[in-house]
Formats: C-alpha cells, sequence, structure tokens
C-alpha cells in the first residue's frame, strides 16, 4: 500500500435527490491519506453525502469512488465498513447496554479494552453497564465514538458530530480527531462550522452546491462565510 496515494479518490461522481435535483453532481478530487480532512460546507451542499460514499452508504448513479485504488463498487461492503467506521450527527446507539454497544463491533473486546474506550471518548467506565438507549444525546454520541473505534478502523468518519453536545464534550471530541490522526487513523470531518474546521484541519476541502469547490470558488466561500460571522 502506498501511503502518499489519495485515501479516497473521487471522479465524475453523481448521487440523485429528489425533484430532478442532485446531491452531488460530478465530483471530482481527492481526499489525502493522513491527517484530518474537514469538509465544510453550507446545509445542503453535499458534505454529508459524499462522507456516506466514502463508507459505501450510499453509492453514485455514475462516477467512481476509490479507497486506496480500489473501487468501492468491487469491495466487500461489510470488510470495508469495518477498515471505515462512520459515526452520524444523530446518535445511534443499539439497544442493551453500554458493553453490549461496543462488543457489537468488536466480540473479542475485553472489559478493560471497553473501559479504555470510554475513558478516551470521555466517558466514565460504568456506562459499560448503563443502557445505551436512555443515556443523553451527548453521553449517546460519545459511546458512538467509542463503538466506532472499537473495531480498530483505518479511517473515522465524522458527520456532525459535536451538533448535540455541550461546548466541553465538543472540544473533547476534537480532541480525540486530533489524537487519532496523530496516532495515523485519518479523519474525514463534517461540519457547517467554519471556526471549527479552522481549528481542526489539516487539509480543508469546500462543498458548495453539489461539488468539491476549486480554489478560487472555495476562496470566495470562506470570505463569505467570514463576513456573515
Amino acid at each position: 500500500m502506498d501511503d502518499a496515494a489519495p485515501l479516497f479518490t473521487f471522479t465524475g461522481v453523481s448521487v440523485p435527490g429528489i425533484d430532478g435535483r442532485w446531491r452531488l453532481s460530478d465530483v471530482h478530487g481527492t481526499i489525502p491519506a493522513a491527517g484530518v480532512t474537514v469538509l465544510v460546507g453550507r446545509s445542503g451542499s453535499g458534505k454529508s453525502t459524499l462522507l456516506r460514499c466514502c463508507n459505501r452508504l450510499d453509492a453514485p448513479a455514475a462516477g467512481v469512488v476509490e479507497f486506496r485504488g480500489h473501487d468501492l463498487a468491487t469491495v466487500d461492503v461489510l470488510a470495508h465498513r469495518r477498515r471505515v467506521a462512520m459515526v452520524f450527527q444523530r446518535p445511534t446507539p443499539f439497544p442493551g447496554t453500554g458493553w453490549e454497544n461496543l462488543t457489537t463491533a468488536e466480540p473479542d473486546l475485553d472489559h478493560a479494552e471497553g473501559r479504555d474506550l470510554l475513558t478516551r471518548v470521555g466517558l466514565a467506565p460504568d456506562f459499560l453497564d448503563r443502557n445505551a438507549t436512555e443515556l443523553s444525546g451527548g453521553e449517546a454520541q460519545r459511546l458512538c465514538l467509542a463503538r466506532s473505534l472499537a473495531a480498530r478502523p483505518e479511517v473515522v468518519l465524522l458527520d456532525e458530530v459535536t451538533s448535540s453536545v455541550d461546548p466541553a464534550a465538543r472540544r473533547s471530541i476534537e480532541a480525540l480527531a486530533r489524537s487519532l490522526a496523530d496516532e495515523g487513523i485519518a479523519v474525514v470531518w463534517v461540519t457547517h462550522d467554519l471556526g471549527q474546521a479552522r481549528r481542526l484541519a489539516d487539509t480543508l476541502l469546500v462543498m458548495v452546491d453539489g461539488h468539491l469547490a476549486e480554489p478560487g470558488e472555495a476562496e470566495a466561500f470562506i470570505a463569505e462565510d467570514a463576513d456573515d460571522q
């Protein structure tokens, strides 16, 4: 595997929406293999759809999405999702305890590893025994993060994951993303918050009207967004 090769490559990627509109339209571009890549853009710009294509939750009607040089249309989807974990804007804990959530992702996990995962995302070890469906939004989101890490992925995709947490938890999750990148786990983070993007991004990509913006278009978006703050 060539570590310098792009993590994801998009070639002419289009995903249909509703009412004849396209969620993604002829997307070309790459996501680098290391660090934190942030996709920023306004609501409806296509950033979450592009992220879902990286995990094969959405399949393009046209074009090709490649992961480390392999067309995602040809790979085993379940195996790919173990390599490329995804955490959604709305927490999706499974029924059962925190421990049962973690072992759904990694059946061979032991309790010490489970406690370490919870600590890493800012939850106390006793969350292993808590009912996952009775957690607050922020607690559930952090449990979902721990669950995604239990399978030891190569890549973590994060879609507006701090939208339902308080400022302290937001800072904790941002710090976690940085620590993952420093450990060699690539992070792709979607946000509409340009301030957050600037804090996190090693690479900043701008989505505009269903495509990855060219440099000049991206600069114009960033300048306009700054004026709106």
